[in-house]
């Protein structure tokens, strides 16, 4: 099992940062929760607990990885059964976001939440398949679907926080031509500054 621990350091870095991610996004929830307009509990369920499972799936993939294992054998069913287990999670989240009405998702919502979701997943259970024949290269493949859940986690928070940002506070509108109009207004009414001279 030479090529694992050649990827040791690959692992070590992305699951660190998955475990900071997820102590990151628990962070802005607290802070968000104490806003006086909280979005619904749907909203959350749809939009932020699947950022939390990416960054968790990528951490478990990570620890799992480098556990000393006797054989490929092991590993390669476990994370099979990760892989399964997290496109079947990914199918609920869409049938969430097609059941919920407080926000009309747009196209790049079903890109980062359900078809790059579900497509690194299926990497991933198929390049544990592949890692009980083929090791060496299957890692490359499980190592393409951690990056991957990596990256549309950091997209998915980021997109949670402006979004909360930006809605529910009183007097901002989400549009940006509405708010940059809104600026453009308040110079216009703002007060002449004159010269002391």
């Amino acid at each position: 099992m030479t090529e694992f621990a050649e990827w040791d350091s690959f692992y070590l870095i992305v699951g660190g940062a998955a475990g900071a991610l997820i102590g990151l996004q628990f962070v802005v929830m607290t802070l968000i929760a104490g806003r006086p307009e909280r979005p619904d509990y749907i909203v959350g369920a749809t939009f932020a607990t699947p950022t939390i499972v990416h960054f968790g799936t990528v951490l478990l993939v990570a620890a799992l990885i480098r556990a000393p294992w006797p054989g490929v054998t092991s590993i390669g069913v476990l994370l099979i059964l990760v892989g399964l287990i997290a496109v079947g999670y990914t199918l609920i989240v869409t049938r969430l976001i097609r059941a919920q009405d407080t926000y009309e998702p747009v196209f790049e919502d079903w890109l980062f939440h359900c078809i790059l979701p579900a497509g690194a997943y299926i990497v991933l259970a198929v390049s544990a398949f592949e890692l009980l024949y083929h090791s060496r290269e299957a890692l490359f493949g499980i190592g393409f679907s951690e990056l991957l859940l990596l990256f549309v986690g950091i997209h998915n928070a980021w997109d949670t926080v402006t979004y909360n940002v930006f809605t529910g506070i009183p007097g901002v509108k989400t549009q940006p031509e509405e708010i940059v109009n809104r600026s453009k207004q308040s110079e216009d009414s703002a007060p002449p500054q004159y010269d002391k001279d």
